[in-house]
């Protein structure tokens, strides 16, 4: 589980270097974070660069009574696959090495162009020591990334659903209000933070932040958390905490989000503390080239017309935008974190051709 690699990237460069793939391992311990081991792979030292990005590290398999498999052994059961990380994502990851072994063999010796993978071990944790730094490696030795698509898995249920282009920024929110302990009886002698703290929240949460934009839907603001640790029923406390965490949309920028909840705080009054932590912004890649050529490869294994989507939670694909176009497509998400995570071994194939299509619109054959 995430950041430990157990091996995972030895085994993607093992099968990587016999294609040509000259690849570099890439340890990162940046701000006393744990170490973690990431891969940079790529075929060729010219040309458009076509990225796949990914990550092996996976979440907790949770209580193993409940898996039908050992999470970590993968097992094919009834036509699926089932193990920690099936779907979330080293299954693509499998996909898109096949297809570019795939792909080589018909190309290798007409290829005008590169094709790369970066894989990172730290997206289901902080990540602070994987795709972000590996960026600014690739910037320092001044390689660039011309487009990428990112294998998360997308599609609700079946497989040619849905494309990410974009993703809402993600912020977080400690607040603590101070007030003045007393006793219950004579609240006069006190200064009860917790009704503060609940005026605060309530005008949080009064008004929709927005109504949505042309690609995203409308910005959330959920309350996690409420808590004052006070055993008494006769004590009012000193403070009072509460975290909050907003899903943002273009329409916003961290920056605009922290001056509204800074000035609706000072406004109640209260002596309070907020603390902030951002794990992106909100961004798009606008329907284009990238999005259709997909879209393309994914019609024609499917029959399907996916949806161009901007839904779910952060992925790496914040930090890639900032480099080159980007979108994400990999496999059906509906038992990603789950017990007995799977997938159909068809779709790994039907996925395997489908890059294989995406590498063969990139990159025309002459």
């Amino acid at each position: 589980m995430t950041p430990a690699d157990a091996g995972a990237l030895s085994v993607l460069e093992a099968a990587l270097t016999p294609l040509g793939f000259d690849c570099h391992r890439l340890p990162f311990a940046l701000n006393d974070s744990p170490r973690v081991e990431n891969l940079y792979a790529r075929f060729g030292k010219s040309g458009r660069n076509f990225c796949f990005a990914g990550h092996t590290d996976v979440v907790p398999h949770g209580n193993k009574d409940h898996w039908r498999v050992d999470p970590y052994d993968a097992a094919v059961i009834d036509g699926e696959l089932i193990g920690r990380g099936a779907a979330d994502m080293k299954g693509a990851i499998g996909a898109f090495a096949a297809a570019a072994s795939r792909f080589l063999a018909k190309r290798k010796s007409r290829l005008d162009g590169s094709i790369s993978l970066l894989i990172t071990g730290d997206e289901e944790g902080p990540s602070v020591n994987g795709t972000k730094p590996v960026l600014g490696w690739l910037k320092e030795r001044g390689e660039t990334l011309d487009a990428c698509i990112v294998g998360e898995p997308t599609n609700p249920e079946r497989l040619g659903q849905m494309i990410k282009i974009g993703r809402r920024g993600s912020m977080s929110g400690w607040l603590t209000v101070k007030g003045v302990q007393g006793h219950s009886a004579y609240p006069h002698l006190a200064d009860n933070p917790v009704h503060r703290l609940v005026g605060i929240l309530n005008r949080l949460i009064a008004e929709p932040l927005d109504k949505g934009s042309e690609h995203f839907q409308p910005s959330t603001l959920q309350i996690v958390s409420v808590d004052v640790g006070n055993p008494a029923t006769n004590v009012i406390p000193a403070e009072a905490r509460a975290v909050f965490n907003i899903r943002f949309n273009d329409r916003h920028s961290s920056a605009s989000i922290e001056h509204w909840l800074r000035a609706v705080c000072t406004g109640s009054g209260a002596n309070y503390e907020l603390r902030i932590h951002v794990s992106g912004e909100s961004f798009l890649t606008p329907p284009g080239p990238l999005s259709d050529l997909i879209a393309r490869a994914v019609a024609r294994e499917t029959g399907l017309t996916p949806e161009l989507s901007t839904t779910g939670g952060t992925s790496d694909a914040r930090f890639i935008k900032d480099f080159c176009p980007v979108a994400e497509f990999g496999l059906a998400g509906s038992t990603m974190h789950k017990v007995d995570e799977r997938v159909p071994v068809q779709d790994l194939e039907t996925l395997t051709r489908i890059y294989e299509g995406v590498l063969e619109g990139y990159f025309p054959a002459p």
